[in-house]
């Protein structure tokens, strides 16, 4: 069965856990939504014992095969966890539907992980849909932002007026992280009230003096100075490393995005269209996109996802020393190899 995230929340509340689930598409926030919903699904049911793996290159798969199919005589009900840093590998993709196709006994297996569309149709996901559930985030839309905001604030007794939900919507530019922070305060900060433009805007203004957007903005201009000088804005007044990376990484992606149809499609605003870049990001894309190279956003992507791995623990090392190269590289600065 393949859902989305809002239906497969509705159907645990009311229906049987799932055995293998796969939560998947290119939205965090939905993504890590429904995993959440299922692991605590899965304790009501039983399963006290939570296994997390974080599939990377070099993984060890005989390892995990092998304890995932050995149960000892006092074996609790498992819930195993396996985290896509990437996607998966030909290696990879064959031993998860090895995995799928023969479920461990006593367990429910929850793979996550960001796929795009055309990774989502691959065999190894298939039999997941087979097999149990594959839940998709799709991409948000600009249309369908400001109706989600709303749906979202309505569930802490907020009202927004159409127009309040779209400059809200305006302010975040598709980052549902970023989003459900705004979300989040307004409940706190204005519980039980009716909101119209003018007063959304005014909490806006009286948000954290530095903003994400800046910072990736003024990286993706090529201003160094001012980009480091937000990023230690934003590190002083307590931002988490991971919303700041993907704000880094949304802008990425979106130049590798436009980069590799840029070849064979030279209309660069019909490309802007089919890969949903918000009109604000355009221009510090398209400066981008005459001073970086293909390899350079590669190269750019790898070491974002190193920052990524570090902030969430999975990697040694300092998430601010990862992310300030990051940035300053993106800028332009060419940082000498330690």
């Amino acid at each position: 069965m393949r859902t989305t995230p809002d239906s497969f929340q509705a159907a645990l509340a009311r229906g049987p856990l799932p055995r293998v689930c796969l939560i998947t598409g290119v939205e965090p926030l939905l993504i890590d939504e429904a995993a959440t919903a299922l692991r605590a699904r899965a304790r009501t049911a039983g399963y006290g014992d939570r296994e997390v793996h974080f599939i990377e290159r070099g993984f060890d798969w005989d390892a995990l095969l092998m304890d995932a199919n050995s149960l000892s005589l006092f074996a609790n009900l498992r819930l195993i966890e396996l985290k896509l840093r990437s996607a998966p590998d030909a290696g990879a993709s064959k031993n998860l539907l090895k995995l799928v196709a023969a479920p461990p006994a006593e367990t429910v297996l929850l793979v996550t992980g960001e796929l795009e569309p055309k990774q989502q149709k691959s065999a190894w996901v298939n039999e997941f849909e087979r097999q149990g559930t594959v839940v998709v985030a799709p991409p948000m839309t600009r249309e369908r932002l400001p109706e989600w905001i709303t749906h979202r604030l309505q569930k802490h007794g907020v009202v927004l007026e159409p127009e309040a939900a779209q400059l809200l919507a305006d302010r975040v530019e598709g980052n549902l992280l970023a989003a459900q922070q705004e979300i989040e305060r307004i409940a706190l900060l204005k519980p039980g009230s009716t909101l119209d433009a003018d007063a959304v805007a005014e909490l806006v203004a009286d948000n954290a003096r530095y903003d994400v957007f800046e910072l990736s903005t003024a990286a993706f201009l090529g201003n160094a100075p001012r980009a480091l000088r937000i990023l230690d804005g934003l590190r002083s007044e307590g931002r988490e490393p991971p919303l700041i990376l993907w704000a880094l990484l949304n802008d990425l992606r979106a130049v590798s995005r436009v980069l590799q149809r840029e070849p064979n499609d030279r209309n660069v605003d019909g490309i802007f269209r089919a890969e949903q870049v918000w009109g604000s990001r355009q221009g510090p894309i398209r400066v981008a996109l005459k001073r970086l190279r293909r390899a350079d956003i590669d190269a750019l992507l790898t070491a974002a996802a190193r920052a990524d791995r570090v902030a969430k623990g999975s990697l040694r090392g300092e998430p601010w020393v990862e992310i300030t190269g990051l940035v300053a590289r993106i800028a332009g600065v060419k940082l000498v190899a330690a």
